[in-house]
């Protein structure tokens, strides 16, 4: 028994598991198959030919603490675009949009106006804070922690683990302290368990080892590692993203 409600507009082929749950406005397109138990929440879009596995939910609204930096206006409805695909018990809010063929891994957390570009891949337990901006075929691995306002620019890879922060207070700061989240430049790769500081940036093609923690900006095609993570060479040619498409 599905509870769909009566202003859903649900594609004619589309392919709907035991007890899902689809609320008001929801747009479902041509092609996609929901799982079982899955909920969609009021006003949002899905593409054609998406996937969302059993026990995920889409478009809750977040749940905000009084101390929370993130917006309280109104959020726009979820956007998911055609042929992703949303696995099992993940949890994508409100106001978030995931672009063509993103997949969004098992029990992984996207919350709200974060954006993820074409191709993408969000392994497996990560959570994508709110307002992070995610580019196109970027790989971010199992368990890693994208924190608010972070930017990850396209063919970035995140190892597993790694963990991103924005608050050099540990939340002791008034109202007029920013937060900053790191900025991966294009096509970077940064090793498994890396901790990446507020606000750092990580150069075009750079290269961060595992288990560095990062303080300092990295350059473009610089070579890191350490604790804290020092420039030790550089990425040669034979070793660019151009080289390995």
């Amino acid at each position: 028994m599905n509870l769909i409600d009566e202003t859903a507009e649900i594609a004619d082929d589309v392919d709907l598991g035991p007890f899902a749950v689809v609320g008001a406005d929801v747009v479902i397109g041509a092609g996609t198959r929901v799982g079982a138990h899955v909920v969609i929440h009021a006003g949002t879009v899905l593409g054609a030919g998406c996937e969302v596995q059993d026990g995920a939910v889409l478009g809750k609204s977040p749940k905000l603490a009084r101390s929370s930096t993130a917006s309280t206006a109104a959020l726009a409805p979820l956007e998911v675009g055609d042929g992703a695909v949303v696995c099992c018990q993940a949890i994508v809010f409100a106001g978030a949009r995931l672009g063509e063929g993103v997949i969004v891994g098992d029990q992984a957390f996207v919350r709200e106006r974060a954006t993820i570009g074409a191709g993408t891949v969000i392994g497996r337990g990560s959570t994508v804070d709110n307002d992070v901006r995610i580019g196109a075929r970027v790989r971010v691995q199992t368990d890693v922690y994208v924190t608010a306002y972070s930017v990850v620019e396209d063919d970035v890879f995140v190892g597993p683990g790694v963990c991103m922060t924005n608050d050099s207070t540990m939340s002791r700061h008034d109202t007029s302290y920013a937060l900053r989240g790191p900025t991966l430049r294009r096509a970077c790769r940064i090793g498994g368990g890396v901790v990446l500081t507020p606000g750092v940036e990580v150069g075009e093609e750079a290269f961060v080892a595992a288990g560095a923690v990062v303080t300092r900006d990295v350059p473009a095609r610089g070579v890191a590692m350490g604790v804290p993570a020092r420039v030790v060479r550089g990425v040669s040619d034979e070793d660019l993203l151009e080289r390995w498409r």
